[in-house]
């Protein structure tokens, strides 16, 4: 029997594709369900989780977290200079930028980060359901 290695990858590539779509349902029921979402550690506007990298670290992806949701963000702290300048004084908390910017990953990476936030997801509501507040 003569085999397509093109047919193969295809194959897979529909694989990864469902099951990327089946993570992205998970994930936003998941998010539904934590009410409220916790505030991301340090930040003052955000509420967000965390989702590890694994193998899907990229040098030029910063901290990527799923929010309310359910959908994947990379999550960037910096200073509003614009505040500065409107309002004439450093102040920490006027002057503070935290920016999501949501992100278009390819399958494969997107369930890499979608179940490593599924886990923390699941984390904070089984620790919730235990009587801890994270």
């Amino acid at each position: 029997m003569d085999r397509d290695p093109l047919l193969r990858k295809a194959q897979a590539d529909v694989i990864v594709e469902r099951t990327a779509s089946q993570l992205r349902q998970l994930l936003k029921d998941a998010c539904a369900e934590l009410d409220p979402f916790p505030p991301f550690p340090n930040a003052l506007f955000t509420n967000a989780i965390e989702c590890e990298e694994g193998g899907a670290a990229h040098p030029d992806r910063g901290c990527v977290v799923v929010c309310e949701d359910g959908e994947l963000y990379e999550l960037e702290f910096g200073i509003d200079h614009e505040s500065i300048e409107l309002t004439g004084s450093w102040d920490p908390v006027t002057a503070r930028k935290e920016t999501k910017k949501k992100l278009d990953l390819h399958p494969r990476d997107y369930v890499v980060y979608a179940y490593n936030g599924l886990v923390a997801v699941t984390e904070h509501l089984l620790e919730r359901a235990e009587g801890g507040t994270p």
